[in-house]
């Protein structure tokens, strides 16, 4: 079942916000933040939690830029952040934690799911769509390089008007990871430098 907190505002370095949070009995707890009110064809982004890039700016992912964009553009454009607690592509954090210490071995970062036992990439967006579909929400212009991402909410019946990509620049700590998301799951990457 899907709980909604009333609204809040959130003002933020990138501007004024309001947030409501979601929680539901399988994936835990999220957040909808929105600029302005929502309408159909919306631009959102779908951001799983990523606490070492988001929080503590990890340059081994491109999670902590690409919410820093997607929310410049939702600041500018209006439009909805959907924050889901999915932390590690879905396998927790501290799961992730010990794909770190396989990747820091030379895995690659679906080959350190892979040793774990766990799919390459476990989330769902089941949650997502629920969420868009709570606010009024059925089509959208997608923040995103995914096309998981894209195919698993027109599963729920969301419609993708647009698939905006959110590209960061490539490091020497993220270029293996970027590569394995290029090459094993594929996101559509270009390598900016």
């Amino acid at each position: 079942m899907l709980q909604k907190s009333l609204p809040a505002d959130l003002p933020t370095t990138h501007g004024h916000f309001k947030v409501i949070a979601y929680k539901d009995d399988e994936r835990g707890e999220h957040l909808a933040v929105l600029k302005g009110e929502p309408t159909e064809n919306a631009v959102v982004r779908i951001h799983s939690q990523c606490i070492t890039g988001d929080a503590l700016t990890s340059q081994r992912c491109d999670c902590g830029e690409q919410l820093d964009l997607s929310l410049k553009k939702i600041a500018q454009e209006g439009g909805i952040l959907l924050y889901l607690q999915q932390e590690g592509r879905g396998i927790g954090l501290f799961n992730k934690i010990a794909a770190y210490h396989h990747q820091d071995r030379g895995l690659d970062t679906v080959e350190a799911n892979h040793k774990l036992g766990f799919q390459d990439d476990v989330r769902s967006y089941s949650i997502a769509a629920k969420i868009l579909k709570d606010l009024g929400i059925r089509s959208i212009s997608l923040l995103t390089n995914n096309p998981r991402k894209v195919q698993g909410l027109e599963n729920y019946g969301i419609i993708i008007n647009e698939r905006i990509p959110v590209l960061v620049k490539t490091n020497t700590a993220n270029r293996n990871y970027l590569a394995a998301k290029q090459k094993k799951l594929g996101h559509h990457l270009k390598v900016l430098k």
